[in-house]
């Protein structure tokens, strides 16, 4: 039996099945609608009724996550005498890491001997989800806790983010942007290209006029990434507009045939931010270029 575990977030935006086949225990991050609070569950269910109040004029609000909390969801592992890798949001895009290196900082005073990580990933939503896949095939291979720990910090940086955001509005409403930003872009039909770069942060890289437009820019920055006829894995989470996925799976499998893309629904976490009509995809590349 091994002595540790691997451990994620809702925030990762893999499915519930997935989680519950390979047994991997998560953390919920929740969310407000009007008085209302829920938990992200990673169900699609959940995910595509969201995004459809959302769309009727429901606003979303999240929070993080408190030390108490963090504490509450690892104290079980490590007093079952399990290390732990833990994989979340990175740093600069998660107001919760910080609680919890907290109570982590907090266990390792009534656990000395439990070795808990807190991994800085680098990633977000699919790109993590896509991390954490990869993390999970090691450890079902048997690789120990430093061979994972090595793995992680070799290949983190290789995982391309690409986001494009419909509608303005829901930016402007969680600060993101201007009022008057939202109303000019809006009247343009301006849409932001975003894309995670090796800081971890979230960066516009394009403002595109035209949504079809948008995700021809991210078509044409992945074939810029990956040499044509690649074998590769593409992962694709939307919130609400499956038609686009489809529209740039179909693209792309033009030009890499034999390429494994998975299309699912985004997490509601981190669409709450960008809205319905958010479109990210993720890939593995050496080159991780913004354009």
């Amino acid at each position: 039996m091994k002595d540790f575990i691997i451990a994620t977030a809702s925030t990762a935006d893999l499915t519930r099945e997935y989680l519950d086949e390979h047994k991997v225990p998560f953390i919920s991050y929740s969310y407000t609608i009007g008085e209302k609070v829920y938990e992200d569950d990673c169900r699609e269910e959940t995910r595509q009724s969201t995004y459809e109040q959302m769309r009727e004029g429901a606003v979303l609000t999240t929070a993080a996550i408190n030390a108490f909390t963090y504490r509450e969801f690892f104290e079980p592992f490590v007093k079952d005498g399990k290390n732990v890798i833990f994989l979340d949001m990175c740093r600069p895009l998660s107001s919760s890491y910080r609680f919890c290196d907290e109570a982590i900082e907090e266990l390792k005073e009534e656990y000395p001997n439990a070795t808990i990580v807190n991994v800085d990933t680098c990633c977000v939503s699919g790109g993590l989800g896509m991390l954490v896949k990869h993390v999970v095939d090691l450890y079902e291979q048997d690789k120990s806790f430093d061979e994972i720990l090595q793995w992680i910090e070799d290949n983190k940086l290789k995982i391309a983010h690409r986001f494009t955001v419909d509608d303005l509005n829901w930016l402007k409403r969680g600060g993101r942007v201007s009022n008057a930003s939202a109303l000019v872009g809006t009247l343009l039909s301006i849409k932001p290209v975003l894309y995670v770069p090796d800081a971890g942060t979230l960066d516009v890289v394009a403002k595109i006029r035209g949504r079809k437009n948008a995700l021809n820019s991210i078509i044409a920055a992945i074939k810029n990434d990956v040499e044509e006829g690649s074998k590769i894995e593409f992962n694709i989470n939307h919130a609400d507009c499956y038609d686009d996925a489809e529209y740039v799976r179909d693209e792309l499998l033009k030009v890499y045939p034999d390429a494994v893309i998975t299309i699912t629904g985004l997490g509601v976490v981190i669409g709450a931010h960008c809205g319905p009509g958010l479109f990210t995809i993720f890939y593995m590349t050496d080159k991780r270029t913004p354009q």
